[in-house]
């Protein structure tokens, strides 16, 4: 493992911070997709539950007719 805190043991934190920007920055944008997508399956969850309860209340329906 490699040491990354420098010969005299000292940790940079700005380093660290700077990375960590990068890294933040480089993440938003697949957030944002990840964010948006979600909605087209969701519809269709709601969708099929509804067609579901439906069906269900037409078996009971008919079977207690």
């Amino acid at each position: 493992m490699a040491n990354t805190q420098g010969p005299q043991g000292h940790h940079d934190p700005a380093g660290s911070t700077q990375m960590f920007r990068a890294f933040v920055d480089e993440a938003a944008p697949q957030a944002r997709q990840q964010q948006a997508a979600p909605a087209g399956p969701r519809v269709g969850l709601i969708v099929g539950v509804v067609v579901a309860v439906i069906v269900v209340a037409a078996v009971a329906w008919l079977a207690l007719k």
